[in-house]
């Protein structure tokens, strides 16, 4: 038997080091070829690190959420044969698989790496007792005042105590002082508050941030310390765009999806940034050069179950309505179940962001760093408008709310920007012409 040394592998396109984000073995596992042992990310994207072949598994060295360098033992394998451990390479003991530190002390010395929750105590009943056994506490029903002693209820409020959280062992469940001791020394006991108030919960759940919500979080901070962001919010009449774009659905043709307004919006934003070029940029503040773009590498911001992930509509500007359509459905599949490319997760040259149906009145969106220009689209919903005539008329209306990089961007041009957007979407008969 021998043992098989597995080292983070050079994924390529310069990348130095990745990060441990998930590990499907454990020391003693019996693995075979090609299983998955771990997953390590890089930019956004993740790779799979398969068994060379079949073995055990004897040590883990890398801790979840560690960054680890190219060419670093991660796993090491007992195998048939000889294995790929060199002389001096770290040892691995004979007699039993080495694990972290906590798994090492035994099971009941083991601390699990969260805050301790608060101690539940049993319901132990009131010291005063009626012919030698404890009186029954008294529930109160939700919204009950609870019943007590002026005396009890100065005490109470001494100390602090919410009397609603104290059972009542006295008469038609009023709360006495034995009551009040009780509670000082155990704590609530559930049921107390008749369902409308909670009893106290001290727990603390540790959650180490790793993986992709760590990169989030490091450029939404990187692009907030980086960025003078400035906001600018117009509202637009969507109407007679939903009318086509329903139109368009009742219509279409065999194998072409179904339209949502964001096909619409793309096209708009193409046709404005022909007239405001400065919005589909990448800015490099640190060499100062601001890289202006003739093609349209739309970012669109996607919600998966690992957090926010903006797949790239490369060359917008070429696709028609169906074509960017299709192309926002299949990167959001990819991006969402994890099969999407590194290519289809950078490049962008502008994002669009939205909220669906949880879109709300307002946003602030965060620049998507290098990038110059956000604009987010809040949701639809039908309000009373005055027309032109003065009568009050049911209209469809959408807000549009963008952000822009100040160093770049003046704010009279990102308004006429907005505005031009504003037009072709009220108007969209010129998103054709």
């Amino acid at each position: 038997m021998g043992i098989h040394v597995i080292k983070l592998p050079d994924i390529g396109e310069g990348v130095a080091e990745a990060e441990f984000v998930a590990l499907h073995v454990k020391p003693g596992d019996a693995v075979n070829p090609d299983q998955t042992l771990a997953d390590v990310m890089t930019d956004k994207a993740t790779v799979e690190i398969p068994a060379p072949m079949a073995g055990k598994v004897v040590w883990i060295g890398p801790e979840i959420g560690e960054t680890v360098a190219v060419g670093s033992a991660i796993i090491k394998l007992e195998v048939d044969g000889a294995g790929n451990e060199k002389p001096g390479e770290e040892a691995v003991p004979s007699k039993a698989p080495a694990v972290k530190a906590a798994e090492a002390k035994p099971a009941e010395e083991a601390k699990p790496k969260t805050a301790p929750k608060a101690e539940t105590k049993p319901a132990a009943s009131p010291a005063k007792a009626t012919n030698g056994a404890a009186a029954r506490p008294h529930f109160r029903e939700a919204g009950e005042k609870p019943l007590a002693a002026p005396a009890v209820r100065s005490r109470a409020r001494a100390q602090g105590i919410d009397l609603q959280l104290v059972h009542g062992s006295g008469p038609a469940g009023r709360i006495t002082h034995e009551d009040l001791d009780h509670y000082i020394a155990n704590g609530p006991v559930a049921g107390a508050s008749g369902g409308n108030v909670l009893a106290p919960n001290s727990s603390v759940e540790e959650i180490k941030v790793i993986g992709l919500r760590r990169k989030i979080a490091a450029k939404m901070q990187d692009a907030k310390r980086r960025i003078p962001h400035f906001a600018y919010v117009e509202e637009c009449d969507v109407t007679a765009l939903e009318d086509l774009r329903q139109h368009m659905n009742q219509t279409r043709a065999e194998g072409q999806p179904k339209l949502t307004v964001l096909p619409f919006i793309m096209r708009a934003l193409v046709l404005a940034i022909k007239d405001y070029p400065q919005m589909n940029v990448r800015y490099d503040d640190d060499e100062n050069i601001v890289y202006r773009f003739g093609g349209v590498h739309m970012g669109i911001a996607t919600q998966t179950a690992n957090g926010l992930i903006v797949p790239v509509v490369r060359h917008a500007e070429a696709n028609d309505l169906w074509a960017n359509a299709n192309a926002v459905k299949r990167l959001a599949e990819a991006a969402r179940d994890g099969s999407a490319k590194r290519e289809e997760l950078s490049g962008s040259t502008i994002t669009i962001t939205s909220l669906g149906p949880l879109g709300g009145i307002v946003t602030t969106p965060v620049i998507n760093h290098p990038e110059v220009a956000i604009l987010g689209i809040n949701k639809i919903v039908t309000r009373p408008m005055y027309n032109d005539q003065g009568q009050v008329v049911p209209r469809k209306m959408m807000n549009l709310s963008s952000s822009f990089d100040h160093r770049v961007v003046d704010g009279w041009d990102a308004a006429e920007f907005v505005q031009k957007i504003r037009a072709y979407l009220e108007y969209p008969a010129t998103l054709f012409i």
